[in-house]
């Protein structure tokens, strides 16, 4: 390294800047330092882009400098940590894992993607010390290669006889992170590239499955053992440093102008009708559909109570509906204009998918892998056709829904990862068409644990309505034709989607006043009882609401949540609960259809049934089977419906049949 090489380097770790970065290394204990690439670049553009397209040769000069200014200032911890270097990062350009090229090999590049699996840490041989064991003289090796004979020229003729010595030897915290392209940055019909990144010392756990990180690093070439020259070789990154982006939306970078444009945006009155109409504007109709789309993609705010309880604030909408009434169209927008959205079906997802997956890495060891609503985190997860999936499958989604996390204990990795989003799902009810005749929940094959979950459920039914059907086909047929109408959305999509991730930052509160026009539709709601003993709404409906109003209050850019806002949020729930939370054989509001699956009227037959099951049992031992269905006609039921539950309590294993034509209780 020339003189002046060597005191310009020095004179840029002599900046202010960084001899307070240094003093903070030795504080935290840090072995690293952080080099903006941008002060580079200010300080000597040529040494700037010698680090850029040299990093093999350059920064080792950098790690050099640093440390004899360490050296310098810190005398006592320079020898205890032996070496010290620099991360460099804020490249002026961030390459796509997909258009890494052979170019880029031996270069300082920049990537941005998810984190999907990270591998243990595992302590990394850096120098190695090497013993004869004869005539005991040591050897210090970079890597982990041992030299072939002992230098001394008297063991020089004996076999190979240099030993590991571990004490003398310096090892480096190591882990292997596989870095996936990010989903709103994939090109449509492609599936995610995903490249190894090598980590070392302090950038080791830095980033956990999901986390977005950028990584700075030189690209490298993986020799595997065996491999012939002219075989095409894997590539890696080792390196140099790993930012996590956290949640946020940074891709979505909003101008001083924008911002400008959104508040004048939420001052108009008409604002919030135009955001309605700017969701799939190609869809006919389904306005509180869309509505309710909407106030999902904005979401309310989530809490901690001071006893650490969390509660989640986005919000978990089901559209179950006739085929053709264009749920799976809804759903694709709503992934594509959402931030941060991630698209599955139910036939094509596994409960690993969706949640995380052990996988075992290239050193044989097992690591997690992300699924979809992990990626999702601090966005929204779309599932279509939920109801296709396997049950068991489906059940890994219950924690996700209520606690917002990914819990796993698979082949010794014990771990929790955020799983903070929205589920949009749709599902086909099981016949084939919605019956209104028969209650909600034995119209869709969804279990009752994952349906209470849901915010909000909507009912899309194909009816034929003269109005509205011609509507809709001159709406559809303007689509296509070439002279006809295209309706453009009031908001453009771009505009839409930074407009959501604007709203993000905003924390609505509860007024007094709102808080008390939800708490009144709700206790009026809970005095329904008094006159038709059932249940007509519960305690989670009533945080379904105040999530709602927060929502309505974010897509206005209010920080505060308005009387106007509870009463949004009251006829969407109206809405909902008339479409879903009714027994339909009294035409009574029922909440226990989607909360216990069983509205009052089932469960006071199924009583009667097993009252006079009991009765019978007890006289002879068990219930004949002539003799109970005369005594149930008696009591008024008619043979079907005696049919229904008898069928229904065995396969529930209520009861049994001991012999042919007679029951007993389970």
């Amino acid at each position: 390294m020339s003189g002046t090489l060597e005191e310009e380097l020095a004179g840029f770790f002599k900046q202010e800047k960084y001899r307070e970065l240094i003093s903070r290394a030795v504080v935290s204990g840090r072995r690293t330092i952080p080099v903006d690439f941008g002060d580079l670049i200010v300080f000597n553009r040529e040494l700037a882009e010698r680090v850029q397209n040299e990093p093999l040769t350059y920064l080792p000069l950098l790690d050099a400098a640093a440390y004899k200014q360490l050296e310098l200032e810190y005398p006592d911890y320079a020898s205890n940590i032996k070496s010290f270097g620099v991360s460099v990062r804020n490249l002026p350009e961030t390459i796509q894992i997909r258009k890494i090229r052979a170019e880029h090999l031996r270069r300082l590049i920049a990537i941005d993607g998810i984190v999907v699996r990270a591998s243990t840490v595992r302590p990394l041989l850096e120098v190695a010390a090497y013993r004869c064991r004869y005539c005991g003289t040591i050897e210090f090796v970079k890597g982990a290669r041992p030299p072939p004979r002992c230098k001394n020229l008297r063991c020089a003729e004996k076999r190979p006889s240099m030993e590991l010595v571990e004490e003398k030897s310096t090892f480096a915290d190591f882990q292997i992170l596989g870095i996936q392209e990010k989903p709103e940055d994939l090109p449509p019909g492609q599936i995610p590239r995903t490249i190894e990144v090598r980590v070392k010392n302090d950038a080791v756990d830095v980033a956990a499955p999901g986390d977005r990180v950028t990584i700075t690093g030189i690209l490298m070439l993986g020799v595997e053992q065996g491999e012939q020259a002219s075989q095409p070789r894997r590539i890696f990154i080792d390196a140099v440093s790993v930012e996590p982006r956290g949640k946020e939306l940074e891709s979505l970078l909003i101008t001083p102008a924008e911002e400008k444009m959104f508040k004048e945006m939420a001052a108009d009155p008409q604002n919030y009708q135009r955001l309605i109409e700017s969701v799939a504007p190609s869809i006919e109709g389904l306005e509180h559909i869309k509505e309710a789309v909407l106030l999902l993609l904005f979401g309310g705010k989530s809490k901690v109570f001071p006893d650490g309880v969390r509660v989640r604030g986005d919000l978990h909408v089901l559209l179950v509906g006739d085929p053709g009434t264009a749920k799976s169209t809804l759903l694709l927008y709503a992934a594509q204009i959402a931030p941060r959205g991630v698209y599955t079906s139910g036939r094509g997802s596994t409960a690993a998918g969706l949640t995380a997956a052990v996988v075992r890495d290239v050193g044989g060891g097992l690591v997690l892998e992300a699924g979809a609503s992990v990626l999702a985190d601090m966005g929204i997860c779309v599932i279509d056709e939920i109801d296709k999936m396997r049950p068991e499958d489906r059940v890994a989604m219950h924690e996700v829904m209520a606690q917002q996390t990914v819990s796993i204990a698979k082949g010794g990795i014990v771990a929790t990862l955020n799983a903070r989003c929205s589920i949009l799902a749709a599902a086909n009810p099981e016949l084939g068409r919605y019956d209104v005749y028969r209650p909600f929940n034995e119209n869709v094959n969804l279990p009752i644990t994952l349906l209470s979950r849901f915010d909000l459920i909507f009912v899309l039914r194909d009816e034929p309505a003269p109005e509205m059907d011609k509507r809709v086909s001159s709406h559809i047929v303007s689509l296509h034709v070439e002279s006809g109408v295209k309706k453009e959305p009031p908001i453009h999509p771009n505009i839409l989607k930074k407009y959501i991730a604007y709203s993000k930052k905003i924390e609505p509160a509860l007024t007094p006043e709102a808080a008390e026009v939800l708490q009144q539709f709700y206790l009026s709601m809970r005095s329904v009882y008094e006159k038709t003993s059932t249940v007509s709404i519960t305690a989670r409906q009533l945080e379904s609401l105040i999530r709602v109003a927060e929502a309505r209050a974010r897509a206005c850019l209010r920080d505060v949540v308005s009387v106007d806002d509870a009463q949004v949020a009251i006829r969407l729930m109206k809405r909902s609960l008339a479409e879903v939370g009714v027994d339909v054989e009294t035409g009574r509001p029922d909440i226990d259809v989607i909360m216990t699956g069983k509205p009052r009227s089932v469960r006071e037959k199924l009583s009667l049934v097993l009252d006079v099951i009991r009765e019978l049992q007890g006289q002879h031992g068990y219930a004949d089977d002539e003799a109970l269905r005369k005594e149930l006609e008696a009591q008024g039921l008619s043979r079907s419906e005696i049919d229904r539950i008898l069928n229904r309590m065995i396969t529930e294993g209520r009861i049994y049949t001991p012999k042919p034509g007679s029951y007993r209780l389970a």
